[in-house]
């Protein structure tokens, strides 16, 4: 599986920016995406996940940080998922990855070690 994350750039508080992540290769093997960030001198962090092979059915994941402001959209039919950010403040600034994981969970994987396959990262710059 490879995956390629764009839509990044440079953005006033308060706007919007929606980033894409392409999927190719053995994406049937694919259960759930989730979109990382890292800002300067912060650790990684999960900021939101969606889950749609397994049990249950589908479910997403937001942290506290984001929820409300952040929407993942899939697409299965052509194997993209979106970030839709919006309400962007200063702090939201990093590398924002998009990342795969093969495990079919009854829950959306909150670890970074669950998700096998990462993106290269696109870099989200909000300016005050």
């Amino acid at each position: 599986v490879q995956l390629q994350a764009s839509g990044g750039g440079l953005v006033q508080a308060g706007g919007s920016l929606r980033l894409s992540c392409a999927a190719s290769g053995r994406t049937d093997i694919i259960s759930a995406m989730g979109w990382f960030r890292q800002g300067a001198g912060k650790e990684r962090e999960l900021i939101g996940a969606i889950r749609w092979r397994g049990m249950g059915g589908t479910n997403t994941y937001y942290a506290d940080s984001v929820r409300g402001r952040f929407t993942i959209v899939r697409d299965n039919a052509n194997d993209m998922t979106y970030l839709q950010m919006s309400s962007l403040r200063p702090d939201d600034t990093a590398v924002y990855y998009c990342t795969a994981d093969r495990v079919r969970r009854q829950y959306v994987a909150r670890l970074s070690s669950s998700y096998e396959f990462w993106g290269q990262g696109t870099l989200v710059t909000v300016s005050s």
